[in-house]
């Protein structure tokens, strides 16, 4: 049976690295987070090219993007992949609100998103993959067998991002995060480079109502619907 890819895009806290980890497991496939590969980035910034008054030293950043290496390793637990960032994993710093922050502001830097997305290609050249982002159905699988584009109302995903600091047990304001959330929404769908939007042939998801069973049972019928598709039409 023919492996497909699969491309999950959406806005931030909408839910879709949680939907396309349970996916991967499912289907046997291979789970690639690449919001995670923009944070880790992001969080090297912020340790190495930060000047003393706050602002990002983009020319710095540049001159050691070849010294970034983000990856992924499996947790023995869960066997989950957990991020990586120049060997260390950095699963939880990556999620911090100060990195949330910052996070559009570093992927919207065209040498970091070619650097990061010669990676993903790479990564899903085989198929048998479930990768999540803002550009993967648009820029980095633009032939990807199923799309998909999640969204949710700003409110809800706020909630969604403050239950999960709380739960946590990390300090979170609500107001701060919706904030947050309007403002990425803001700068990832304007940037100049892979900006966010939904590819012409993408199924749209609006999970603003929905349990994450409800959300995993569609996404799985949806790949098998699709993979069923794929593989009578070679047979």
């Amino acid at each position: 049976m023919k492996q497909i890819t699969i491309a999950i895009d959406g806005h931030s806290s909408c839910g879709k690295s949680t939907m396309a980890k349970q996916l991967a497991r499912q289907l046997g496939y291979i789970y690639v987070d690449t919001g995670a590969m923009y944070r880790a980035v992001t969080l090297y910034a912020m340790r190495n090219t930060i000047r003393p008054d706050g602002t990002l030293d983009t020319a710095l950043l540049q001159k050691r993007m070849s010294y970034v290496a983000v990856g992924f390793v499996l947790d023995k637990e869960t066997g989950l992949p957990l991020t990586t960032l120049c060997g260390e994993v950095v699963e939880d710093a990556k999620r911090r609100m100060d990195v949330s922050a910052r996070v559009s502001e570093v992927a919207a830097l065209p040498f970091v998103r070619e650097a990061m997305t010669r990676e993903q290609k790479q990564m899903g050249r085989n198929g048998g993959i479930v990768m999540d982002g803002r550009d993967i159905g648009t820029v980095v699988f633009p032939d990807a067998e199923l799309k998909v584009f999640v969204t949710a109302s700003a409110e809800v995903r706020a909630r969604r991002r403050f239950d999960e600091l709380r739960a946590k047990g990390e300090e979170a304001v609500y107001e701060d995060i919706l904030q947050n959330v309007k403002e990425r929404d803001y700068i990832d769908s304007h940037r100049e480079v892979a900006p966010l939007r939904q590819a012409t042939d993408a199924i749209l998801l609006d999970n603003s109502h929905m349990t994450r069973e409800e959300q995993s049972a569609w996404l799985l019928e949806k790949a098998r619907d699709t993979i069923s598709r794929r593989n009578n039409a070679q047979s």
